[in-house]
This record gives structure tokens, sequence and C-alpha cells, in this order.
């Protein structure tokens, strides 16, 4: 029966896998874009605004579950927010270099409309798919936030191969000064969305097999459990077994609602969603809008070192919660607070981008890459802990679970898009020329 939880197992990562790659997918594949569309490199302060009005997804499910309790039904929705995903990738496949004239200015408004139902669909999934893994016992919970973190390295490593932000430093006809030579990409942007469409497809018919699966499981599960009258109580409580629950099974699980309500407003609880905010602003918001100037006066390869190295860091993190998983609230503390001190020295880089510390050293650039690493493990592994906790709490836990994740994002960066992009307190060196010569 092993390869069954195998299956299971890897269903569910990749439907956790098509939650945010289509975010993730439009801030890598950016550098390719800006050159072609009229918006140039403002185009990210669009993005950015896109993006969190997006939020507007989870908003509208929170007010479904106040004002309409128990009529959602989560397993539909999942499957039309899906289709509409994969249906956007696909038209922005095809339109995205599509422009309209716009009080005699020409705007990118196909790729825009297109931006900002992608990221509805990633914004909204937080408080979908999370609270439909309930369904699940606890150990799936890390499986899917493995998924999550392979929808930002899958777009990461295909973007290297696409050759983004490639370039060579050559001396110019006099001999005397660098200048930066940047190749072509490899393929096209229309290729790296189809790209996106074909996983976001794979993701939305990994879920449809998910839930045949699911209830091909829980068939057989209550045949065997007919059978066996001897069975444990570990056995017979739907949510503790080896396997998924149908959707009948789930609500008499999940018992009357106020119970689950009324207990959840624990001290312990609320100290979770504090770490979870916190965790999810600093890498969905924070220090993604620095990356760049914490990495790149150090050079190219240190930046792609550390955003692939990060990235892998990420699921390696949830892998490692399926076997060791922290239940001590002073030690969930202690690994936030390492990873946060991590963050700040990765903030003080960028803060004193072009010219950081152990500039043009061996030291200075493991330094950096090896931050990356800690800092988006650490975190990584503190929120799939927290999942994991959260979800012994509830159906609800793990609603509170996801739109606390898409809080903390969302305040992070609205954090740090006008101190990036409307004060310019970061600066960035410019490509093949020592900035800090004095």
């Amino acid at each position: 029966m092993k390869w069954h939880l195998l299956v299971t197992h890897l269903l569910v990562a990749l439907f956790g896998m098509g939650s945010w790659i289509a975010v993730n997918s439009l801030w890598v594949e950016l550098p390719v874009v800006v050159k072609e569309l009229p918006e140039g490199w403002n185009l990210p302060a669009f993005l950015t605004v896109l993006i969190a009005l997006g939020n507007i997804g989870p908003v509208a499910v929170a007010l479904a579950h106040k004002f309409a309790p128990g009529k959602l039904n989560e397993q539909l929705f999942i499957h039309s927010i899906q289709a509409t995903g994969a249906a956007a990738a696909a038209f922005l496949a095809t339109f995205w270099q599509w422009t309209v004239e716009v009080d005699e200015v020409s705007r990118s408004v196909p790729y825009m409309v297109l931006a900002f139902v992608l990221g509805t669909v990633c914004c909204t999934s937080n408080v979908t798919f999370l609270p439909y893994m309930y369904s699940f016992p606890p150990v799936y919970i890390r499986t899917f936030f493995i998924g999550q973190g392979l929808s930002a390295l899958f777009p990461c490593v295909v973007a290297l191969a696409q050759g983004v932000g490639k370039l060579e430093c050559r001396n110019n006809t006099f001999g005397n000064v660098s200048e930066p030579v940047y190749f072509e990409e490899k393929f096209p942007a229309d290729h790296y969305f189809w790209f996106l469409f074909c996983m976001m497809s794979i993701s939305a018919i990994s879920f449809f097999a998910l839930v045949h699966w699911q209830a091909r499981e829980t068939s057989g599960s209550a045949d065997i459990n007919c059978t066996n009258e001897t069975a444990t109580k570990e056995e017979s409580d739907p949510l503790n077994s080896g396997t998924p629950v149908s959707n009948g099974e789930l609500e008499i699980a999940r018992g009357p609602p106020d119970t689950h309500s009324a207990s959840f407003w624990t001290l312990t609880n609320c100290y979770l969603l504090v770490l979870l905010f916190l965790s999810n602003a600093l890498t969905n918001g924070v220090l993604p809008s620095v990356q760049t100037y914490s990495c790149l006066p150090y050079g190219s390869m240190t930046y792609h070192l550390s955003v692939v190295l990060g990235n892998i860091s990420n699921p390696a993190a949830c892998f490692i919660a399926m076997f060791i998983l922290c239940r001590s609230s002073i030690g969930l503390g202690a690994i936030a607070t390492i990873g946060s001190v991590f963050g700040a020295y990765l903030m003080v880089l960028a803060a004193l981008s072009p010219c950081p510390p152990l500039l043009g050293s061996h030291a200075g650039t493991a330094l950096v890459v090896i931050s990356w690493i800690i800092f988006t493990g650490t975190l990584s592994y503190l929120k799939v802990v927290i999942g994991s906790l959260l979800h012994e709490a509830g159906h609800a836990a793990l609603f509170w679970c996801g739109a606390v994740i898409q809080a903390g994002s969302l305040t992070g960066a609205l954090i740090m898009f006008p101190l990036v992009s409307i004060y310019h307190m970061f600066q960035s060196g410019r490509d093949c020329i020592d900035s800090c010569v004095s």
C-alpha cells in the first residue's frame, strides 16, 4: 500500500505547486518583458499594485464564509480558479505583447489585465487550497508546502535556462573601459508563458486526480473498516489515519463549527499566527524586494546562486519537517529569530549597496549566498510547522493560516514598494563598472 501513499503525496505536491507559480513566473520573466512593453521598467510598479489588488479574491472568500457559512463548495471553487488561471496563462502567452491606446498613450492593457487575473488566482489559493487540505492527515500539509516551494524553484530554473539577465563584460574600442554586453535569451517570453500554462494545467489535473484518488482511497478504507471490528482508535479516526477522507466524513470530523471557532483563539494559536505573519512578510515581501541590491554587487553568479539555492532550501526545509516537527513555542521563536538575524544582515547589505562589506572577496560572496539559504530555509520550515500545528486546530484554523500568510505577504510588499520604487532608498551598481572606486 506504500505506493498508494506515494501517489497521494505526489498529487498533493503538484497541487500545491500551482498555488503561486503564476506570480513567481511573472516576476522572474520581468527582465524579458520590459524590453518589449511600452511601460519599460515602470512595469514592476504596476505589477506590484495589480497583485495587491488581487487580494479582492481572499476578501470575497472571507465574506462568503461570514455571510453564507457552509455554502461555499471548496472543491468546485478550486476547480474554477485553477481553470481560470490556466486559461489566463494561455491568453498571456498569446497576447502579452499586444498594446492598446489609452489617452493617446500606448499601454500594455492585455498584459496588465491577465497579470491581475493571475494575481487574484494566486492570492485566492491561500484561503482555499490550505483549508481543503484539512480533509487529509496532517503529514500531507507538509507535502503541500513542498509543492509551494517548487512553485518558486521551477520558474527560476527555467528562467536561468532561458538566459535571463546573462551578460559579459568586454573592453570598449579604446580598451580602457569595460562595457556590458547582454546576451539574447535562448527562447522568447511567449514560450516561457506556455511553460507556465503547462505547469498550471498539471496542477489542475493533479487536483482533479487527487479528488478521485481521495474518493477511491476513502471507499477502500471504509470497506476494510467494515470487516475489521478490532480497529484501533487511531485507525477509526479519519483525520489521524493514513488515508484521506471524503467530504461527508470531513463534515462529521469537523464537528459543530462553534466548538472549533470558540477554541481556536488561544494564546498559543495567536502566537503561531503572529510568527506566521512576520515570517511571510519577510520571505514574500520585504527581502525579495531587495534581493538584487544585496546580491548583484558581488556579481551576477552570486545573484543566481542565491536565487536558485535559496529556492531549493524552501522545499528542502519542508521535506525535513516531514520527519522533524518542532512543537515547542520557544523553539519556534528561536527558529524565527535565527532567520530574522540573517534577514537583517541581507537588509544591511542591500542598504549599503553598491558598496557592501567584503566586496570582491570569496568570503563576502559565500556569506551572502549562505545567508539567503539559511534565511529562506529557516522561515520556510517555520511556515510548514505552523501550518501542521494549525491543521490540528481544525478547518477554520487552516483558513486563518492562509489568510495570515496572504496578509503578511501583502504587508511586506506594501511596506517595501514606496521605499524601493518611489523614494529609491536602495541604490544598485552599474554592470561592469566598479562603483566603489574612491
